[in-house]
């Protein structure tokens, strides 16, 4: 029988009890509710509101549901509708009048409220240690390639040649900035909406910073409206996880050019690799591509939430109870994008002779040919100039910059001396960036430091 069965003459039917349900999407929570009713009743116990005994019974009924739902042997009727109901007609139907008690001085508004952000304070943790964890895959290989050189690119074309571990450092500056994100998430979350009841507070004298307390919150929030209608901290918490997935999707979206016949940059493990029901001779990057696919479906979610929120008046809608399931699936597909993406990284095979064979192609070295004549006083512009015209002789030659000799370069410009060919060395133009954040090895090292740093505080904030 329903909570509010005593205003309704019929009950709603089997179609609508089973259309508005929450139950298939909260019980992931049965944790939180759990945590939050044991909190419930000892603040109402300290505050004289029930009995000590009514409390003692409570929690011990609940830790007694706990277990019973960890091992299985719980059952869950549709017709409770969401997982608060559930357990509290568990824990009624166990001790009796203790168990109806518990629901004094609160309302299903706060209680799922407090449920959502105990889920959440949890899950950002959880996608915290997750990304620590790929960053440091990402600053061993980086350690590990620290001379291998590929062709650096914009638009897609050959521009100038990189480390392949400043390369990678990129990507590990990117997720450290979500981590970043996903600890003001969890931060958003760690206020205590518990108490407010339905939304305009209690009547009895309860003890809120108590619950808030007990549940590890940092403070209860201030507002009782704003309590129960806030779902802002799930927006954060799907946003650091949307441009996350991005970030993902970008490096995924490289390694799958990079394993292309056409690059052969890199070789994927099997183990994240699938083949063909057709061809043979197939191996597919389908990992590399399920993470790019669901960084679509992450953001979606995180769209879905934003869309339902926009019209919704203070306080507590029906529409809310829609926050979950989104949120649900874009923490799970972060955390176990993030795991994926660990794993292909540590097992790939770095082919660093292609890498470097690549830098023989498209005139790499054609900025620091303009800048040896800039150095010489020619203005810049002009210089361009200069080098386009010696690069426009190459491609109807069909040669590099360096096939051409000392006469050709003349002919453009009479300041080219013998020294032009330490500014057309691939491994001199790569160790010439030393500027803070370029590609030289020293400047690299620096930065290698920098970010292990800032991995190891992070990892502090773990503890």
């Amino acid at each position: 029988m329903a909570l509010w069965s005593g205003r309704f003459e019929e009950r709603t039917d089997a179609f609508t009890t089973a259309f508005g349900a929450s139950l298939p999407v909260d019980k992931q929570l049965f944790e939180e509710d759990i945590d939050g009713s044991i909190a419930h009743a000892t603040m109402l116990a300290t505050c004289g509101i029930i009995t000590e005994e009514d409390a003692s019974q409570i929690k011990a009924g609940l830790e007694d549901i706990r277990g019973e739902i960890k091992a299985g042997k719980f059952t869950f009727d549709i017709n409770d509708e969401d997982i608060h109901l559930s357990i509290e007609r568990a824990l009624t139907e166990r001790i009796g009048s203790a168990g109806a008690r518990l629901h004094t001085a609160r309302s299903r508004n706060d209680q799922v409220a407090t449920d959502t952000r105990l889920f959440a304070k949890k899950s950002a943790m959880n996608l915290m240690y997750a990304n620590v964890k790929l960053r440091q895959v990402l600053v061993d290989l980086a350690e590990r390639y620290s001379t291998v050189i590929l062709p650096g690119v914009t638009h897609m074309q050959h521009a100038q040649p990189v480390l392949l571990s400043h390369h990678l450092l990129a990507y590990a500056w990117m997720f450290t900035r979500d981590f970043t994100r996903l600890v003001a998430a969890r931060d958003a979350a760690d206020a205590c909406p518990l108490g407010a009841a339905a939304l305009g507070g209690t009547t009895y004298g309860t003890d809120r910073f108590q619950t808030a307390d007990l549940l590890g919150f940092d403070h209860p929030i201030p507002n009782s409206l704003d309590a129960v209608s806030d779902r802002d901290f799930l927006l954060d918490l799907m946003y650091a996880a949307s441009v996350s997935c991005m970030h993902l999707s970008r490096l995924c979206e490289e390694f799958i050019i990079w394993s292309t016949s056409e690059f052969g940059y890199i070789t994927l493990s099997d183990s994240y690799s699938t083949g063909s029901s057709i061809m043979p001779q197939k191996k597919n990057p389908d990992f590399a591509e399920l993470i790019r696919g669901k960084t679509g479906r992450v953001v979606g979610d995180l769209m879905g939430l934003l869309m339902t929120m926009k019209g919704l008046p203070l306080a507590y809608n029906k529409d809310m109870q829609e926050d979950k399931n989104g949120t649900i699936d874009a923490v799970l597909t972060l955390e176990q994008s993030y795991r994926c993406m660990a794993g292909m990284l540590s097992e790939m095979q770095v082919n660093s002779d292609a890498m470097r064979a690549a830098c023989d192609k498209g005139h790499l070295a054609a900025t620091d040919v303009a800048d040896y004549l800039a150095k010489r006083g020619v203005p810049f512009r002009k210089a361009h100039e200069i080098v386009g015209h010696l690069v426009l002789t190459c491609e109807k030659r069909g040669c590099m910059l360096d096939d051409l000799d000392l006469a050709d370069l003349k002919q453009e410009c009479d300041l080219f001396e013998d020294d032009i060919a330490d500014a057309l060395s691939i491994e001199g133009i790569v160790e010439a960036r030393t500027s803070y954040g370029g590609t030289a090895s020293e400047a690299v090292r620096v930065q290698l430091d920098e970010v292990k740093a800032r991995l190891k505080a992070d990892e502090g904030v773990l503890i």
